[in-house]
C-alpha cells in the first residue's frame, strides 16, 4: 500500500494508556500516512486512567516514538490537550521535542479557508459542570471498552476484520444520540462566533463531516471504537479515513491480485 501524502491530519481520542486503545491500528495508519501539519486534537494519553491504575505496553511507548519521530523529520505537531490529558494545558504555548501545545488554534486550509481546532470537553455539560458524573461514566464506558477488546480478539482469530461493540451499543441510546446532537450545534455556533468557515473536534468518538447552517462541523473519531481521522488533502478538501475499513479492503485487493497472479 503507498504512502498517502496530506496535506494535514487531524487525530483525536487515541487514549493511550488504556487497555481499549487500538495502538496496532494507530501504528499501521501512521505508517501510511505523511502530513505536512498533524494536529493531535485532545485525549491522546489517558491520564485519567493511568492515575488509577497502571497500563503502558511497548505498543503504546512506540506510538509516542512515532509521533516525535515525525515532528524531528519536518512535521508540524500540535498538541491541544482534552479532558482526559487536561494536566498538560498547564504547558499551553510550550514546545515539548517539537510538539506544539496549544488550548485551541485556527487551521488554514489550501483553499484559504480558516478552521477552528478544539477537543470539544468544554461544551460538554457533563465533563464542565459535574467532573464526578464524568468519571462514573468513563468507568462503565471502559467496561463497554473491555468487552470490545476481547470481542475483537475473537473476529480476528475467526478471521474477521475490526469491528466496535461499544460504538454500536453506544449510538443505540437515544440519549446518546439527543446528545450527539446537542454537542455538534453548540461546536457550529462556536465557529459561527469565531467567524470561521468550520470546525473540528474530538472528545464524543463520533466521526462525522457536514455541513450545518453553513459551517462545516468535522469530528476526528477516535481509537479506541471507530479508528478514524480527518484528512485535508492536497487540494484542501477534506475526508474521514475509517482505517479498520480501508486496511480490510486493501488486503482484499491484494489477495484477489496474487491469486490472479497465481492464477496466470
Amino acid at each position: 500500500m503507498p504512502t498517502r501524502k496530506c496535506r494535514s491530519l487531524f487525530i483525536s481520542d487515541i487514549h493511550l494508556g488504556t487497555k481499549g486503545c487500538q495502538a496496532e491500528l494507530f501504528l499501521d495508519f501512521l505508517r501510511y500516512h505523511e502530513a505536512e501539519t498533524v494536529y493531535l486534537v485532545g485525549d491522546i494519553i489517558d491520564f485519567w486512567r493511568l492515575k488509577r491504575s497502571w497500563y503502558w505496553p511497548q505498543l503504546h511507548n512506540d506510538v509516542v516514538q512515532k509521533l516525535l519521530r515525525k515532528g524531528r523529520k519536518g512535521t508540524r505537531m500540535v498538541y491541544i490537550p482534552g479532558n482526559h490529558d487536561e494536566l498538560l494545558r498547564d504547558y499551553v504555548a510550550m514546545n515539548f521535542g517539537g510538539i506544539e501545545i496549544e488550548r485551541r488554534a485556527v487551521h488554514e486550509t489550501a483553499t484559504g479557508e480558516k478552521i477552528l481546532v478544539l477537543h470539544g470537553d468544554d461544551f460538554d455539560a457533563v465533563v464542565r459542570y459535574a467532573k464526578w458524573l464524568a468519571f462514573l461514566g468513563d468507568w462503565a464506558y471502559a467496561i463497554a471498552l473491555t468487552t470490545n477488546t476481547y470481542f475483537n480478539l475473537v473476529r480476528r482469530r475467526l478471521g474477521f476484520p475490526y469491528w466496535s461493540l461499544s460504538a454500536w451499543l453506544k449510538l443505540r441510546v437515544k440519549n446518546a444520540v439527543n446528545f450527539i446532537g446537542e454537542f455538534e450545534q453548540a461546536l457550529a455556533a462556536e465557529a459561527e462566533r469565531h467567524e470561521v468557515s468550520g470546525i473540528i473536534c474530538g472528545h464524543i468518538h463520533h466521526p462525522a463531516i457536514r455541513d450545518m447552517n453553513g459551517l462545516t462541523y468535522m469530528n476526528c473519531g477516535d481509537w479506541v471504537e471507530s479508528c478514524t481521522a480527518i484528512v485535508e488533502n492536497m487540494d484542501g478538501t477534506f475526508e474521514i479515513v475509517h482505517w479498520p475499513q480501508l486496511a480490510a479492503e486493501q488486503i482484499e485487493q491484494r489477495r484477489i491480485a496474487a491469486e490472479a497472479r497465481a492464477a496466470a
